[in-house]
Order: structure tokens, then C-alpha cells, then sequence
């Protein structure tokens, strides 16, 4: 597929997990095609970065489901305060464990998951729709009932893919996305770069595909499609940017931040805007 076509995929009104962590392995490339099409409403499902910060700033949420909204290096996105704080979204805050288990409970297919995580917090009392279940056995313990979060569509960053959906993450932060892609009706993946099957690397390189491929929907090849977060190996966060897009405030500034990195008519346009692959591949990659 073409990245745009998936952004095209996408109605008014569905739930969209976006994968990767904060600075992260975010398919970026998607995200501003998500910027450029015209739909609107999104419930969003993120552990969240510049994915959240940027359809924040366009307009595009209705609801965000979220962990947290962080660039790493830089602890809060402002277009997300700005939204936060002035009400122009819902927001349903978890503790990043509960959303993964959110995320599980679709992904298993089951109404709920129990766990004692919240319990003891104000994540219970900001969401007064959660509900607690009392342990059958002896021990007759009240645990929190995580609700499961199904997804309408999942968009997911790898590393490489073939055709097939067969796809493999290098970096050290797969984190959640096998379990957004269970919990999804569809998924779909943006790659560095697309391959044959055969170098995958066979055995040897199944390790690294933590996705099955039937649950890939479709495949959009855009090199450096996850920048200005990370992409390890190939590339570190780019804060420099980061800034840039951080200090667009106002109304005019936002516009033309687009028109200079966003409404954009290819990657490879993306790319020379952001100072070129040079400056990308000599990123330096996050240590935590």
C-alpha cells in the first residue's frame, strides 16, 4: 500500500491504536497522512508522542485513551497540554499497565482482566465507568476489572516486512504493538523498507517477528517513515525537530509548520525538508 491509502482506509468516529512509545518507533509517515485526509473524531489508543501532540494539534481527536503523552527526551508535548487543558478532547487516563492490559484483554478476546494496578490511585477516580470483581477462590480478594480496549484499526512502525505482512522489529522497544495488532480489526504496517521473504533470515531471524502476518492488513514501504522518533537501528530521536514542531504555537505557526513538513506530496520530500538522510542516519539512538 501507499501511506496515504491507509490514512484513506480510516472513517470519522473509529478507534485507532497507534503503536510505538513515546519517542519511539512511531509511524510518523502515517500520522501526517492522517493530517492531510480529511477525517475526523478519532478516538486514539496511545502510549503516546508526537502522534498524540500532532492530530491534537490538527484537530482530529475526539477521545484519546492513553498511558502517557511524552517525547522522551522532552518530558510533554505542549499541543497536547494545550488540548488537555483546554478541554478540546476527552481523555481517559490509565496507568501504563492498565492500558496494556486493556490492550490483552481484546487481544485474548475476554471482556476484562482482573489486577491490582489502580486500585490504590485517582485513575480509579477519574474513571468512575471502572468497576472491581471479587476473586472466586479463597482468597476472595477485590481486584480492578480492566475493560478490554478493542480497536477498529491498528498503525504500526517495523523495521522491514515482505509483501506478505511478514515483519520484523530490531530495536530493543517492541513493547505493545503484537498486542494492539490481536486487538485490532485491522492492522496496518509502515516499514523502513520492504524485502523478500528470504531475508528475513528463516529461523534465525524469527525471534524478531512478533506480529503475525495474518493479522496485517496491509504494508506501506516509507524509509525513515518513523521520524522525528526513533527508529533503532537506523536512527535515533530528532529533538532539533522536535523543537521546531514544539514551538509551533498559534494558529499561524501550526499552518506553517504543515506547509513546510506536512503537506508534502511524498516522503522522499519529508526527508529533504527535515535536512536530508544524512541527518537522519546519524541520529543518535536513545539509551534508557
Amino acid at each position: 500500500m501507499k501511506v496515504d491509502e491507509i490514512a484513506a482506509s480510516l472513517s470519522d468516529g473509529m478507534v485507532v491504536g497507534i503503536g510505538g512509545w513515546g519517542g519511539r518507533r512511531k509511524p510518523m509517515a502515517a500520522i501526517r497522512a492522517i493530517l492531510r485526509s480529511p477525517v475526523k473524531d478519532l478516538t486514539i489508543v496511545s502510549y503516546g508522542g508526537a502522534d498524540v501532540g500532532m492530530l491534537c494539534a490538527a484537530g482530529k481527536i475526539k477521545k484519546l485513551i492513553f498511558g502517557f503523552v511524552s517525547h522522551d527526551a522532552i518530558p510533554l508535548d505542549g499541543h497536547f497540554r494545550a488540548a488537555r487543558q483546554g478541554g478540546a478532547i476527552e481523555c481517559v487516563d490509565f496507568d501504563e499497565g492498565m492500558l496494556q492490559w486493556g490492550l490483552r484483554a481484546a487481544a485474548m478476546r475476554l471482556p476484562f482482566l482482573p489486577t491490582r494496578t489502580g486500585l490504590a490511585s485517582d485513575v480509579v477516580a477519574q474513571n468512575t465507568n471502572l468497576k472491581t470483581v471479587k476473586s472466586p477462590y479463597t482468597d476472595g480478594e477485590e481486584l480492578l476489572a480492566m475493560p478490554a480496549i478493542n480497536l477498529d484499526v491498528a498503525i504500526l512502525h517495523a523495521n522491514v516486512s515482505d509483501k506478505r505482512g511478514n515483519s520484523q522489529i530490531h530495536s530493543p522497544d517492541p513493547f505493545f504493538d503484537e498486542l494492539m495488532a490481536r486487538a485490532a480489526t485491522k492492522t496496518y504496517l509502515t516499514v523502513e523498507r520492504l524485502v523478500e521473504t528470504e531475508a528475513l533470515g528463516g529461523r534465525e531471524g524469527a525471534h524478531t517477528n512478533y506480529i503475525e502476518r495474518n493479522l496485517i492488513t496491509g504494508v506501506a514501504e516509507v524509509p525513515h517513515g518513523a521520524h522525528p522518533t526513533s527508529c533503532d537501528p537506523q536512527y535515533g530521536i530528532d529533538v532539533g525537530h522536535l523543537k521546531t514542531y514544539m514551538a509551533a504555537k498559534g494558529e499561524d505557526e501550526w499552518a506553517a509548520y504543515c506547509d513546510q513538513f506536512v503537506n508534502l506530496p511524498d516522503q522522499a520530500s519529508y526527508v529533504n525538508a527535515v535536512g536530508g538522510e544524512d541527518h537522519i542516519k546519524f541520529l543518535r539512538l536513545p539509551g534508557f
